[in-house]
């Protein structure tokens, strides 16, 4: 998303005048704002038919809460990717917008600035957090991964991991610590779509949608320990 054209949102939220302040501070900061919406539905039918790079969403919705709509967007097009934009910083509802698909998660009481970085670095892909949540999210990775561990154990060869690269699997184990793509560039002394290829060559062998799937599929294997 870092070449000449623009990166395309949607801002969704049933308040008329912060949606249209949103609205209007990312068009005048260079994105190309293609819809907006005020209620779950609309913002489902809405998604749909403009095709947003980054989907900038309140929960709070009439007619459809947020993470549903987070839901039925990311199931119709996984290539959309969902900023949560709320005033609610509760961990459960941090926790299930991540599980709806949700690539990052930003309070209402963030600066304009820390918005317009937060949409640039959602349209790369990378998970974006008011700060004090990323650990939160990271831990509960963690705890979903456990989860099939038992019952997995007796599945034999059924899954045969696909071969990934040696770089592949060290820019794997990075995602899977939290590291932003930056932080990983940086870690490794490759730019940063250097990074972002790695990444879409791993989703695309392991046939995974997002990078919420990809943490879980490295922590699931042990690679976060590494």
């Amino acid at each position: 998303m870092n070449g000449t054209t623009p990166i395309k949102v949607m801002v969704v939220d049933d308040h008329p005048m912060w949606r249209d302040a949103v609205a209007r501070d990312l068009s005048e900061s260079g994105f190309e704002v293609v819809a907006t919406a005020g209620d779950g539905e609309q913002a489902v039918r809405r998604a749909k038919a403009a095709a947003p790079d980054v989907l900038v969403l309140d929960l709070n919705l009439p007619a459809k809460p947020g993470v549903q709509v987070c839901k039925e967007v990311v199931a119709a097009d996984p290539t959309v990717r969902v900023l949560v934009l709320s005033a609610s910083g509760e961990h459960a509802d941090v926790l299930e917008a991540v599980k709806s698909g949700a690539t990052g998660y930003l309070l209402k009481s963030a600066s304009t600035e820390e918005l317009r970085d937060a949409v640039r670095r959602t349209a790369d892909g990378d998970p974006v957090f008011t700060p004090g949540l990323a650990g939160l999210v990271l831990g509960e990775y963690r705890r979903l991964a456990s989860e099939p561990a038992a019952p997995a154990a007796g599945g034999g060869e059924e899954h045969k991991a696909p071969r990934l690269t040696e770089r592949e699997t060290e820019v794997l184990r990075l995602v899977a610590k939290g590291l932003s793509y930056k932080q990983i560039a940086e870690r490794l002394v490759i730019s940063h779509r250097t990074v972002q290829n790695h990444v879409q060559n791993t989703l695309g062998k392991l046939q995974l949608h997002n990078r919420v799937e990809l943490v879980r599929y490295a922590i699931e294997r042990g690679l976060d320990d590494e």
